[in-house]
């Protein structure tokens, strides 16, 4: 018997049972008797109204029962319905949100729109899941379901005009800006091009690969000292080649529930397959640290950061429709090298000894909201702090600790069933942060 049945079976006996009734009275009415039975007729039928009304108070009690008990089966049905759509969910702000179903496994509209941003499954027979949410962190926490593989395509702009250049995985060493230039202002763009694969190992792992191609271009404005010249002298360079590739992979910890977020690890280790600043020519004759002659700037831009990094991060996101909310604690360990050497103009070279850039501690945070079945929005804030490069143990001259923080602007919409067009702006909030970040990313899945 469905629950269908149960909703229904005793109004059909109460209707029953008053047509019954209604049976009986015409039937005594129309029958003719002699005037001597007349009254145990009445009283006979005075006992039958009588019974018949305490049946009818009964099933409407019994009703109310089976209304309930059908209202809880419901509930629960609607509930396991939801956490199973949950799972079939597409890449990050890629996917329309899954309706869940009512009682008779039909998809309830009212639902649908309740319901427009889905977060993660618990059992491991279902897809893994994912947040509706635009990507605004390199590392979003969106796993991809088993088997299914997401290709990513994406270009960045990166504009900065400060004193000081400081940009994660493109860091400046200090010692290679010390020279007879006092620098007053440094303009630097940065436009990468990369393209990005995530694959889903299992229902709860993925991995995902990341291979940039940048090209950066820097111009800097300042006074020569010790020559006797007031003129502004402008220092013009650029580069372009792959760069640092990355390699990460992700690990959803916990199943979440409408009262706690999901936990997801990460782990990512990043190359330095771009040219770092140690293989360009630095503009010195001799002796950038000693001041002897020439910039003590680059001639050429590097790509990467000359060092490798290994970042374990948390990620977290807690679903409250139709907002998620999200965020990432983050640790970045630069590993040391030794036996680095500055090239100098004219084919020499300075030895600097053991070299370690600033280990970097991440936080982020935000919101998304889904709009309609399409379009979502999310805003954020990222944050970094850089810690000072170290010379053979000791820290660098004029190095210090760099706070890097910048706010985030998201855009989300979902061109087809596999394919989300992904827009993110983003300006800097501290003076060492570029002015203005533009992201665009175009995830597929397959």
């Amino acid at each position: 018997m469905n629950n269908k049945n149960l909703q229904y079976r005793p109004i059909t006996l109460l209707a029953c049972s008053t047509l019954a009734l209604s049976s009986a009275v015409a039937q005594a009415q129309s029958t003719s008797s002699p005037p001597e039975s007349s009254g145990a007729q009445i009283e006979s039928l005075q006992q039958q109204l009588t019974e018949q009304g305490r049946q009818i108070d009964e099933l409407k009690r019994m009703t109310t029962e089976q209304e309930k008990k059908y209202q809880a089966l419901r509930r629960a049905l609607s509930q396991q319905s939801r956490d199973a759509q949950r799972g079939e969910t597409v890449q990050g702000a890629n996917a329309a949100p899954a309706a869940p179903a009512n009682a008779q496994g039909e998809q309830s509209p009212a639902d649908t729109e309740q319901h427009p941003v889905q977060v993660g499954t618990a059992p491991s027979q279902e897809p893994q899941p994912a947040v509706e949410i635009p990507r605004l962190f390199e590392q979003p926490g969106i796993l991809t379901p088993k088997g299914k593989f997401v290709f990513e395509p994406s270009l960045e702009y990166s504009y900065s005009s400060t004193n000081q250049v400081a940009v994660i995985g493109y860091t400046v060493i200090p010692a290679l800006v010390i020279g007879l230039i006092n620098i007053q202002q440094v303009k630097d763009s940065i436009l990468t091009g990369a393209v990005t694969g995530r694959y889903g190992l299992t229902n709860r792992m993925e991995v995902e690969a990341k291979i940039p191609y940048v090209y950066r271009s820097d111009s800097s404005v300042g006074n020569p000292l010790g020559v006797g010249s007031a003129t502004e002298s402008v220092f013009d360079s650029s580069g372009k080649a792959i760069g640092d590739i990355e390699m990460t992979a992700r690990y959803q910890l916990n199943e979440g529930s409408a009262t706690r977020p999901y936990l997801i690890g990460s782990l990512r280790f990043k190359t330095r397959t771009g040219k770092d600043p140690f293989e360009v020519i630095t503009d010195c004759i001799t002796s950038c640290l000693g001041n002897t002659a020439g910039t003590g700037l680059p001639v050429n831009q590097p790509t990467g950061s000359g060092f490798y990094l290994l970042q374990p991060a948390l990620t977290w996101l807690f679903q409250s429709d139709p907002a998620v909310f999200f965020g990432t604690f983050s640790y970045a360990h630069n590993f040391a090298r030794n036996g680095v050497s500055l090239n100098l103009l004219g084919g020499q070279q300075e030895f600097l000894g053991n070299v370690k850039a600033g280990d970097i501690i991440g936080a982020n945070f935000g919101m998304g909201l889904a709009l309609n079945d399409r379009t979502a929005f999310s805003v954020g804030v990222d944050m970094n702090s850089v810690g000072r490069t170290l010379q053979n143990g000791v820290p660098v001259t004029g190095s210090v600790r760099v706070v890097l923080a910048k706010l985030l602007f998201g855009f989300s919409y979902r061109y087809n069933d596999k394919t989300t067009l992904n827009f993110t702006v983003g300006a800097g909030l501290t003076r060492d942060t570029p002015d203005l970040t533009l992201n665009l990313r175009i995830p597929m899945s397959f």
